[in-house]
């Protein structure tokens, strides 16, 4: 980054002046016309000494408030899943939704179509994929939107919106954050210091575009005047985040602008930080349903990263730790507009889930109910091909009762629970080889009727002699069978009186 494309802090004036890194100078204006809110930082070079020492003063918001702030963004690059935008809305509870789309990539390519025709330049999908379908709700709940969507032509990207807001009925504040835009100030410039110390270099005659890294001091500035929407040019990717924390917290200590650019530098690559490019992608479920980030930020500066309920994704110490080391260089010195930030002494900490739910409407019943009779038989099997044997005896007690329960007139064997088999409630065999020459019958059968099941224990005798079992078979009918059942009762059936007695008390 060029010392000179660093913008400055607001300093408090009638308008505000800049300066715009080593030497430069500029002024904030301001007008409104109906609701529509511009909002130009203005830059122009210059090397007076007077002007590069003069104490940097911040303005702050213009109020503040005790509760935490919720932002959630939704877009990490022009292109991102339009499925972010509904999962935040609906159930991110968000006081901000903000959108990242530009990388350096993305300029030249917003460059290349400006050139093309004069009216582009600028992300449309966060007009129309992003806000279109959504706006109605996003003011219904209202929240307020941050976006670096207008590239290389904000001015056009907020005309765009305004046609969404006319067209759902909707008077909207829509603000633009300019001057970031140095080719007008192309002929002051000969040659720039580079950012990695190399030294100057001139610039090239064939220079198309020249943007400078915005802070958030304007997007702060466009909220505080009471924009619903805010779009930008070129920003830093955190600046959508800090900039309403700086409006709706008073960020008085330095801590709590770091803070709040690190909040802002979690979740500025959308998904990255919820586990989108984690390392180990192995352990992040349901890509297809990925949540996007959400920091919910306080007075002092600390911030909980999360993302909406069920939504795929994770929030980890690895997750969120490989994004706070994304693209930042040396740590202890992360050059950002509005602040200088040393990120080595950050301490991550998993938050525990705890989820306090409204009492259910309804209670857990126990309930016992008569099921008939249940009888049943236990037979060893020996001799070779015991396995067979023993299924072939079960299978011809089972089968000769059912023929006499059908010339008695007898209905058939009820079943145990609906999620067992019929006829046979439990039927196993107890065979550890398949041609071992030891097996078990163990048979328990359900009926409706007491005399039928006393068929099926006479009849289980015989195979003793009759079916090859060479083995006594061993039957048990018990009286009653008393089933136990689980339900729910809603509350508003019931009541609870309470009485009590006391004995030698008062």
């Amino acid at each position: 980054m060029s010392n000179f494309l660093q913008l400055l802090r607001a300093a408090p004036a009638p308008f505000r002046r800049l300066s715009c890194g080593r030497g430069a100078k500029g002024s904030l204006s301001f007008s409104v016309s109906g609701n529509f809110l511009r909002l130009r930082s203005s830059a122009a070079l210059s090397s007076s000494p007077e002007h590069r020492n003069r104490p940097r003063t911040r303005g702050y918001a213009s109020y503040s408030r005790r509760e935490p702030v919720r932002i959630g963004c939704a877009s990490g690059f022009w292109g991102d899943t339009a499925t972010s935008v509904p999962q935040l809305i609906y159930s991110g509870k968000l006081d901000f939704l903000v959108f990242d789309y530009l990388s350096e990539i993305t300029m030249s390519l917003l460059t290349a179509a400006k050139t093309k025709m004069p009216n582009l330049g600028y992300a449309p999908d966060f007009v129309q994929v992003a806000l279109a379908p959504f706006i109605n709700d996003i003011h219904r709940k209202g929240i307020r939107v941050v976006s670096n969507a207008g590239g290389v032509n904000p001015l056009a990207c907020a005309e765009a919106i305004q046609e969404v807001t006319k067209k759902a009925g909707l008077e909207l504040k829509v603000a633009v954050v300019t001057g970031d835009d140095l080719m007008p100030h192309r002929s002051s410039l000969s040659d720039v210091k580079m950012p990695d110390g190399s030294g100057r270099q001139q610039l090239p005659k064939t220079l198309h575009s020249m943007n400078a890294y915005l802070g958030a001091a304007p997007i702060r500035r466009c909220l505080d005047l009471g924009a619903d929407i805010v779009v930008t040019g070129r920003c830093v990717d955190s600046a959508v985040a800090l900039g309403p924390l700086m409006h709706a917290i008073i960020l008085v200590y330095s801590r709590c602008f770091l803070c709040s650019s690190l909040a802002g530098h979690l979740i500025e690559c959308g998904a990255q930080s919820t586990g989108g490019i984690f390392t180990d992608w192995h352990k992040v479920p349901d890509w297809d349903n990925m949540g996007f980030p959400v920091v919910e930020c306080s007075s002092d500066g600390s911030f909980v990263l999360s993302k909406p309920p069920k939504t795929g994704g994770l929030v980890s110490f690895g997750t969120v730790a490989e994004q706070l080391v994304y693209e930042i260089g040396d740590p202890r010195r992360y050059l950002l507009p509005d602040v200088i930030c040393d990120f080595s002494q950050v301490v991550i900490q998993e938050v525990p889930v705890w989820v306090l739910s409204p009492s259910p409407s309804s209670l857990q019943v126990c309930a016992t109910y008569m099921d008939g009779f249940r009888a049943t038989a236990v037979c060893p099997v020996t001799g070779p091909r015991a396995a067979k044997k023993a299924r072939r005896t079960a299978e011809s007690i089972i089968k000769r009762t059912k023929k006499m329960f059908k010339q008695l007139g007898l209905e058939d064997f009820s079943r145990l629970t609906s999620r067992l088999s019929p006829l046979i409630i439990k039927f196993t065999f107890l065979v550890f080889f398949q041609d071992s020459r030891e097996a078990v019958i163990w048979l328990a059968v359900h009926h409706k009727q007491k005399k039928a099941l006393e068929l099926f224990s006479r009849e289980v005798a015989p195979a003793g002699t009759g079916m090859g079992t060479t083995n006594p078979v061993i039957s048990s009918l018990n009286s009653l069978n008393l089933f136990i059942s689980g339900c729910v009762i809603y509350l508003i059936l019931l009541s609870t009186p309470g009485s009590f007695s006391t004995q030698g008390g008062r």
